[in-house]
């Protein structure tokens, strides 16, 4: 099944907690997303009216599709339990945490999901200690082979 990773989220924030959440979809973007056309740049999740969305998440149009495809930068709603959404919420109402998507991949039962976390942005300094132990696990790895 299809698993798309975000790898920028994790350079460019600290995340602290995770969350798996459904996704409103039309026919053509599911069809897209089981194909790996989606790309993570610039997305992000925000509330509004008390509902979780994600932004400039890009699903390419689907290849196959008529005249009713979907719009590829179109505002889709996140499902979450009320619970979780009130966590989040009063999470990111601390200076500093915002909510970045993480990956998406495709359940057993054939349904999209997102994992989404919440986490800080992360310093130059910080960027450059992941770039170390980065550097220094590929050593570690390729000395064990």
């Amino acid at each position: 099944m299809a698993e798309l990773k975000n790898r920028s989220a994790y350079f460019e924030y600290a995340i602290e907690e995770k969350f798996i959440a459904g996704m409103v979809l039309t026919g053509t973007e599911i069809k897209s997303i089981r194909a790996s056309r989606v790309s993570f740049n610039d997305s992000f999740c925000y509330f509004s009216k008390g509902e979780l969305f994600v932004k400039s998440l890009h699903i390419a149009e689907y290849s196959h599709g008529t005249s009713a495809n979907h719009d590829p930068l179109r505002e889709r709603k996140l499902l979450l339990t009320k619970r979780e959404l009130k966590k989040i919420e009063n999470k990111i109402k601390e200076r500093g945490y915002t909510i970045v998507p993480l990956r998406i991949f495709i359940t057993d039962k054939s349904l999209a999901k997102m994992e989404i976390g919440v986490g800080k942005g992360k310093k130059l300094y910080d960027k450059r200690e992941s770039i170390k132990q980065r550097e220094s696990d590929r050593e570690l790895r390729r000395q064990i082979k």
